[in-house]
C-alpha cells in the first residue's frame, strides 16, 4: 500500500519513511521532489519492473517534497502505483487532498502528523543529551532549566529545530576547567 506522510516540518515525517522502507525488506530509492523529474521516475519504475520480473523483487519509492512535483510528474508515477511495480511513500507539508492529484491521493493511505507538544521536544532533547551514538553523550553537558524551556519554547513543535539549536548551543560554548559545556541564558 502506498502512503503519504504530511505534516509541518521536523515531525518524524521522513524519518517514519525511511524507518518503513527499512523493514519493508525491498530496494529502497529516494527522490526530493525539488530535483527530481520524469526521467528520474522512469528510470526507478523502469529497474521496479526489471528487478520485479526477475526475482520478485518489491521497490519501495520515497519521494520527500511531494507536493513540489507538478501534475505531470505525479501522473508519470499512477501507472506502476496501481500496478504495484513501486510502493509510494510521499512526504509532504502540504496537505494531499490539494496538493497531490486526485488519483494518486486515493490510491494511498494518508496519515497526517502534527507538531510536537512541548513535553515530546523536552523528552527528545534530554535524550539527545545523554546519547552517545546519535547525540552529545560523549560530551558533558549541563543543560540549565531556562534554557531548555527557550528551546522548547522556539522549537514550535519542530524536532529539528530544537535538535539543532541544542547542538548549536553546546558545540559553541567553550567547557569550562572541569570540562562541562554550561548551556544557559548568557
Amino acid at each position: 500500500m502506498s502512503i503519504i506522510l504530511y505534516g509541518p516540518p521536523g515531525v518524524g515525517k521522513t524519518a517514519l519513511a525511511h524507518l518503513i522502507a527499512e523493514r519493508s525488506r525491498a530496494r529502497t530509492v529516494s527522490l526530493n521532489a525539488v530535483t527530481a523529474g520524469v526521467a528520474d521516475i522512469r528510470k526507478v519504475t523502469q529497474e521496479a519492473a526489471r528487478e520485479r520480473s526477475e526475482g520478485d523483487s518489491r521497490t519501495v519509492l520515497f519521494i520527500d517534497e511531494i507536493h513540489r512535483f507538478t501534475r505531470v510528474q505525479q501522473d508519470a508515477l499512477l501507472p506502476d502505483v496501481e500496478r504495484g511495480t513501486i510502493t509510494l511513500i510521499g512526504a509532504s507539508t502540504q496537505n494531499p487532498f490539494f496538493a497531490i492529484i486526485p488519483a494518486l491521493s486515493s490510491r494511498s493511505q494518508i496519515f497526517e502528523f502534527k507538531p510536537l507538544t512541548p513535553e515530546n521536544i523536552r523528552a527528545l532533547i534530554l535524550r539527545a543529551l545523554v546519547d552517545s551514538e546519535r547525540g552529545l553523550g560523549h560530551l558533558q553537558v549541563n543543560l540549565t532549566p531556562e534554557a531548555l524551556d527557550l528551546i522548547v519554547a522556539q522549537s514550535n513543535g519542530d524536532a529539528r529545530r530544537a535538535l539543532n539549536a541544542r547542538e548549536l548551543g553546546v558545540l559553541s560554548t567553550a567547557p569550562d576547567s572541569e570540562g562541562t559545556i554550561r548551556y544557559d541564558l548568557r
